[in-house]
């Protein structure tokens, strides 16, 4: 029973380690990352590529509701798996980290600096009693110096840099595909279409322009953008991967 008692105070206390090195809390805000649909980030020589799984639980509600991808500043886009609320917060952190540094410093933010922001920020509530970590994952894609750069954020606070990857549901298998198919000389249309065919790989190899999200970020221009729905029907008619209707459930309360 005293056992019980033991394995119960390091399973609550978000500041407690168990005998084996583990923190209880964290491990299972990871769990809640994989309870979101899936989201994928590409790096190209041209740019990066974001595309997200966008599916809803109930034909009444409005898809432009379901947002899972968002603009942090000009050069830089995120997109999110895991708890909406928490991915809001860390987002609305970033984006004012983003203009504090424009007014301070006069220059856009670099891409790496900024995710190094967010995790201290989430790394914080890991060792702070009364709180609980953020159930979200967040890929940070963006250009710096002419450069692509693709990072993901985990909850226990650790930066980690991807030339591709994925968070959320099917992560495991959408990351075997990438490792698969990614190569490194693809341009940012490349990318667009490896991101696509990566998510249709764990959706019956069909995919609808309102079931996803895709944003691109080019080094040319280094400004984001967020697909419109015609131009991911384009896309999708090019790569044989448009579906014939829409099916599929999100996960309720996740994204």
């Amino acid at each position: 029973m005293q056992g019980q008692n033991q394995q119960q105070a390091y399973d609550r206390g978000i500041t407690i380690f168990s005998p084996d090195g583990r923190l209880y809390q964290v491990e299972y805000a990871r769990e809640a990352v994989k309870r979101g649909t899936a989201s994928i980030g590409i790096r190209t020589n041209d740019g990066v590529v974001i595309a997200v799984d966008k599916r809803i639980r109930s034909p009444l509600m409005e898809r432009d509701s379901v947002e899972k991808i968002h603009k942090a500043d000009d050069h830089v886009g995120i997109a999110s798996a895991g708890h909406v609320a928490d991915a809001r917060q860390l987002i609305d952190f970033a984006r004012r980290r983003a203009q504090v540094n424009e007014l301070r410093y006069g220059e856009p933010i670099a891409v790496e600096t900024l995710t190094k922001e967010v995790t201290d920020y989430i790394q914080q509530y890991t060792q702070v009693g009364g709180a609980r970590p953020f159930g979200v994952a967040l890929i940070i894609a963006g250009i710096a110096d002419g450069e692509p750069r693709l990072y993901e954020t985990d909850p226990s606070g650790t930066p980690y840099e991807w030339k591709a990857l994925a968070v959320g549901a099917d992560r495991g298998d959408i990351r075997e595909y990438l490792e698969e198919h990614y190569d490194e000389g693809m341009d940012l249309d490349g990318g667009v279409r490896l991101a696509l065919e990566a998510l249709a790989s764990v959706n019956d190899e069909e995919l609808t322009p309102e079931g996803i999200g895709v944003a691109t970020i080019p080094v040319d221009t280094e400004q984001f953008h967020e697909l419109t729905e015609d131009e991911r029907v384009e896309y999708l008619e090019e790569f044989d991967l448009l579906a014939a209707e829409d099916e599929g459930d999100e996960p309720e309360g996740d994204e």
